[in-house]
């Protein structure tokens, strides 16, 4: 475990590789699963702001439930707000391009210069699942190992990419450059310690 700030990191951030492979598994992470993706409270604020900018470039069946229902819902009895799920488990901001691979319409519009948002941040840092724990006032870091993701840890393998390089630019998003320099340092010192 490593510890900076308030954040405790499990050692497999730092010990496991990973680098998405999306003609592999053609973003099955935004069709699969039990619950949308978590957004915080003020990332839902900032998706209320922008959702007709993004409604536009999504399906019409996403736009048909963000009409009729809302692009937001809550999950484990309601303790958190999360991306809307279509019946089939597809989150409500999926889109695919033009070879079939599954994207992220909000990415899309921030890509195109649309809105200053890229995407929540929970999907950012995937695979790190972050556990909030207010009322002890810290946050767990864990890595997320799904099968649906074995081509990415193949492929991280093949270049010896952790998980914390990978997700370099979402971890600083999250907690800013010198969060992240003390987390690659930590990392050193951690395998430098391994025999």
């Amino acid at each position: 475990m490593i510890a900076i700030d308030d954040v405790l990191i499990a050692n497999d951030v730092v010990e496991k590789k990973f680098v998405c492979n999306l003609n592999a598994c053609k973003g099955a992470c935004c069709w699969v699963g039990d619950y949308g993706a978590p957004v915080l409270p003020k990332e839902v604020k900032i998706l209320d702001q922008y959702i007709d900018i993004i409604r536009e470039g999504l399906s019409d069946e996403s736009k048909k439930m963000i009409d009729n229902w809302d692009w937001k819902d809550k999950f484990t009895n309601d303790q958190w707000d999360g991306a809307a799920l279509h019946p089939d488990g597809s989150c409500v901001f999926l889109i695919k391009n033009e070879i079939g691979i599954s994207m992220c319409g909000i990415e899309k519009a921030y890509n195109e210069g649309k809105i200053d948002y890229k995407k929540p941040l929970s999907c950012h840092l995937y695979p790190i699942r972050v556990n909030r724990n207010p009322e002890l006032g810290f946050e767990a870091w864990n890595y997320d190992e799904w099968d649906i993701c074995s081509a990415a840890c193949s492929l991280g393998n093949e270049l010896k990419v952790p998980v914390y390089k990978f997700l370099k630019e979402a971890i600083i998003r999250a907690k800013g450059e010198e969060f992240y320099d003390q987390l690659a340092e930590a990392a050193e010192h951690h395998f430098s310690e391994k025999p």
